[in-house]
C-alpha cells in the first residue's frame, strides 16, 4: 500500500466568508478537518495545488496519508471531498485519523487487466461490461489495498463475475457481500445483433 505525504496548517480563522476568503489568488488555500480517535476535530488549511496533484493519483483515494501538521505526523484517510459544481477547484476535504488497527471501510477501485485477451473477445466476439468501478471494502487500516484486481483472460463469453468469484487480500472483505448483496462487477456479452438473431432463429 502507498503511504503520500501532505502538509497542512491549523485553521484559526473559521466561517463561511473566511473559506471564501482562503480559496481566492494564486496562493489558494483549500479548507479542511480532520477528526476521529481519541483527539478533538481539528481544522486546517492545504495548499490548494498540494491537494489538488495529490488527487491525481487514483491510489489516494484508498492509501493512508501523513498529515503533517503543526510539526506532527500522523496518519489519515481522505474521507470525503466537496468539489465547485462547475469550476476545477476542491472546496473541503475531510480527513479520518487512523492507526494501524483501525478497522475501515473505503472505496477501493477495480482494476480489470488483460481485457484485450479476454477469451469471451476472441473466440466469441463477446462485449466487455463494467458493473462496477469499486468495491467497498472493510479491513484494518494496514490491510488496505490501494486496488482490486480482476483477470479478464480466461472469462468466456456468457459469463457473470460477481463479488463472491473474486479474490480479496487476506483480511479485506466486501461490505456488500457481508450483507448477502452478490453484486455483478464485470460480464461478457454477447453483441446486441448476435442475441436478437440467436433468438430470431429459435
Amino acid at each position: 500500500m502507498t503511504t503520500f505525504n501532505l502538509n497542512a496548517e491549523v485553521r484559526q480563522d473559521l466561517g463561511k466568508g473566511a473559506s471564501r476568503r482562503l480559496r481566492r489568488g494564486d496562493s489558494a488555500q483549500t479548507p479542511a478537518v480532520v477528526y476521529g480517535g481519541e483527539a478533538a476535530p481539528v481544522s486546517l488549511t492545504l495548499a490548494h495545488k498540494e491537494i489538488v496533484k495529490l488527487l491525481e493519483n487514483e491510489a489516494v483515494y484508498a492509501s493512508t496519508i501523513n498529515l503533517n501538521v503543526a510539526g506532527k505526523t500522523e496518519q489519515v484517510l481522505l474521507k470525503a471531498l466537496q468539489r465547485h459544481p462547475y469550476k476545477p477547484v476542491i472546496v473541503h476535504v475531510d480527513f479520518q485519523r487512523i492507526s494501524a488497527n483501525t478497522v475501515i471501510k473505503v472505496h477501493v477501485p477495480v482494476h480489470f487487466t488483460n481485457q484485450e485477451n479476454c477469451a469471451g473477445v476472441k473466440q466469441g466476439g463477446g462485449q466487455i461490461h463494467h458493473h462496477l468501478s469499486d468495491i467497498e471494502v472493510s479491513c484494518a487500516a494496514n490491510a488496505l489495498p490501494e486496488f482490486i484486481e480482476v483477470d479478464m483472460t480466461n472469462v468466456a463469453l456468457g459469463t457473470v463475475i460477481h463479488l463472491s468469484d473474486l479474490k480479496l487480500p487476506n483480511g479485506v472483505q466486501s461490505v456488500a457481500l457481508a450483507h448477502k448483496h452478490d453484486t455483478a462487477v464485470v460480464s461478457v456479452d454477447a453483441p446486441k445483433g448476435a442475441a436478437a438473431a440467436e433468438e430470431a432463429a429459435e
